[in-house]
């Protein structure tokens, strides 16, 4: 008979953190400097440890099952815990801080701070939404994000800094609207913020894409293929603020600083001090991008 374990080693919960975090074994391999091969055994390890399967391909990449959440969010705490208990010996090798930026403030980020400044820092830039998640899963400890007064309400005791963001509608500078046809909308996931107002308005709209990713929406502006809503700050290259009057208002977009339940590490502090310095620098320039607006 087959002895039930009685301990599993911590690198096999590092490394379904690992998987689930980098989205495929290839991607985790690569940040645990681990061989492929290497990290499936563990997770077959692993998983006959716990007696079912933690992670289901898709089309969108190696995703968690029902059982295989429920042990990362029991990895996760166990891993914390091993890390803390580390650092109470006055480990001289300082632990990683894992900062999520949502994809706008990442350039910026970057240009303020540098190389030197995020050394022993796993950068994570993704989507507003996955950066929240990440909050709230634990897996992500200092944060800079956009929220949305609908959403999010499971992170607002980890705010520690915000502040408000003009936004606009979008688009190429020779973007003209057929008559009577629906305004073409490119959006993004949770995407209320953008389409409510064109409801309340009862302007007619089609939205012709949707991704999370900004340099996708990006390219289908420049190529004419509608109209999006963003930061007016944020507004790339080749691309402009209209003030169609078809357009509704768009409410400010709240941008906030959060750092995870419980972490007080002096680095962590520092970091969230930095991201409310980049968020306060970037809400004073939001005048100049008047420039680029298209008055047609």
């Amino acid at each position: 008979m087959l002895r039930r374990a009685t301990n599993i080693p911590t690198e096999m919960f590092r490394t379904v953190i690992a998987i689930a975090e980098a989205g495929s074994m290839s991607k985790a391999a690569d940040v645990l400097n681990l061989s492929q091969p290497a990290i499936s055994a563990q997770v077959k390890r692993l998983q006959r440890y716990i007696g079912g399967e933690l992670f289901i391909r898709t089309a969108s990449g190696t995703n968690p099952t029902e059982l295989g959440k429920l042990v990362l969010q029991q990895a996760r705490r166990i891993i914390d815990a091993n890390d803390q208990v580390l650092r109470l010996g006055g480990s001289e090798r300082p632990s990683v801080c894992r900062l999520g930026v949502s994809q706008f403030f990442a350039e910026p980020l970057f240009d303020m701070i540098g190389k030197a400044g995020l050394s022993d820092i796993f950068v994570i830039g993704e989507h507003s939404s996955e950066i929240r998640r990440g909050l709230v899963e634990r897996f992500i400890d200092v944060a800079c994000l956009f929220m949305h007064e609908a959403d999010g309400h499971e992170i607002e005791d980890l705010i520690v800094d915000e502040f408000k963001f003009e936004t606009s509608w979008v688009k190429a500078r020779d973007f003209v609207t057929r008559p009577g046809a629906p305004i073409p909308i490119i959006t993004l996931p949770e995407d209320n913020w953008i389409i409510e107002p064109l409801e309340r308005m009862k302007v007619a709209y089609q939205v012709v894409l949707r991704s999370s990713d900004s340099a996708v929406r990006a390219s289908a502006l420049r190529a004419g293929l509608g109209v999006t809503a963003m930061p007016s700050v944020f507004v790339p290259p080749g691309l402009v603020i209209s003030r169609d009057s078809y357009l509704p208002v768009l409410a400010a977009r709240r941008a906030v600083v959060c750092i995870r339940e419980g972490w007080t590490a002096t680095n962590v502090q520092h970091l969230a001090g930095q991201l409310s310095e980049l968020l306060e620098d970037l809400g004073t320039v939001i005048s100049e991008s008047e420039s680029l607006t298209d008055n047609r």
